[in-house]
């Protein structure tokens, strides 16, 4: 399983991929925003199975990009978790309505991410 982690922030990138590899997951791509996230996953639309994405950062922000994800017919079917550390509920409420799958907020423990994950991944 390829996943695009998408922040702006290297060090919460790092942090967050840790934990992927951790759970088994060691197939992890990064974006740092929406533009390069969009340009990797356009580049090839079968290299990714999941998509973990930040809502606050430059260029693109998450929610652009997920709603940019769900309208191209390449990526709609890509299942979007939002990764943010805002946890107002209109935010929330907007991320699921753009197309995002699932939202977790930062700072997140291993089981709370796996467990959303695991909604993602084919069933054995």
């Amino acid at each position: 399983m390829a996943v695009l982690l998408v922040d702006d922030s290297q060090p919460m990138r790092r942090i967050q991929k840790n934990v992927l590899v951790e759970i088994g997951i060691e197939d992890v791509r990064e974006a740092s925003d929406g533009d390069e996230a969009l340009a990797l996953l356009r580049a090839d639309p079968a290299a990714f199975q999941l998509v973990l994405l930040d809502v606050n950062m430059p260029n693109k922000n998450g929610l652009q990009t997920v709603q940019e994800i769900k309208k191209d017919a390449a990526l709609k079917h890509l299942p979007v978790i939002m990764v943010s550390s805002e946890s107002e509920r209109s935010i929330v409420l907007q991320a699921i309505q753009a197309g995002a799958g699932d939202y977790c907020v930062k700072p997140f423990k291993k089981e709370t991410i796996l467990e959303k994950i695991a909604r993602f991944l084919p069933r054995k």
